[in-house]
């Protein structure tokens, strides 16, 4: 009867069941480390130009370098256009030996096109210096330029992406969305870990040009107080 009703059946006849992983982040190679490392690679190339640059034209405004400079014909454009030139070369050096070191040293496995990763990086860097270069004009000395960096440096890290954002409240998701860092950091995600293509990632990369252009013609109004004819 149950043989007849089809509710014996014998054991080779079931169907084998597979069960396959599919990573969405990753592969099964992905550690914590290495999920975090790209927001920890855009904050380095941050740091370090953002304090880098602050500090340099600082001295130069202390030593009244950038009084005499000042003093001539030329236009203020010109000079934070020179001042971005010059320390640019240098920043995007310096963002490049950071992610060469992430990739080939610490062996960070990247699965989108390292090509964007300088492009993501280069122009993070150029914000910050941008940034430096402001904020060095409200800063007296190297010690007040120091004193900037738990306003202006931490709230980049703490809103970069380190801590899930549907973990924060909605003011403070809100006001993540005012920091240069947390495009980049979600750029640098998807390209490292989902292999995101420049397509995907061109509106942060156009946020990161608006901080820039902004960042700019506040530089250029800024040396206005500096200006004595």
């Amino acid at each position: 009867m149950a043989a007849r009703l089809g509710l014996s059946q014998p054991a080779n006849s079931l169907k084998k069941v597979v069960l396959k992983e599919n990573y969405r982040y990753g592969n099964q190679d992905t550690n914590f480390f290495a999920a975090i490392m790209p927001i920890f690679v855009s904050f380095f190339v941050f740091f370090f130009v953002f304090l880098i640059s602050g500090i340099a034209l600082l001295k130069e405004r202390t030593s009244k370098t950038l009084d005499r400079l000042l003093a001539t014909p030329v236009r203020r454009s010109e000079i934070i256009l020179g001042y971005l030139l010059s320390y640019g070369l240098v920043a995007i050096a310096q963002t490049a030996l950071i992610v060469l070191f992430t990739i080939y040293i610490l062996k960070v496995e990247v699965m989108g096109s390292i090509i964007n990763l300088f492009l993501i990086n280069g122009l993070l860097a150029l914000v910050a210096l941008a940034l430096g270069l402001l904020i060095s004009t409200l800063a007296q000395s190297e010690f007040q330029m120091m004193q900037f960096i738990p306003l202006i440096v931490v709230p980049q890290l703490i809103f970069s992406g380190i801590i899930p954002s549907n973990m924060l409240a909605n003011w403070a998701q809100a006001l993540g969305a005012i920091f240069p860092l947390k495009y980049a950091a979600d750029s640098m995600t998807q390209v490292v870990l989902e292999g995101a293509s420049l397509r995907v990632i061109l509106p942060n990369l156009g946020v990161l040009l608006l901080f820039l252009i902004v960042l700019l013609v506040a530089n250029i109004w800024g040396l206005r107080r500096y200006r004595k004819i």
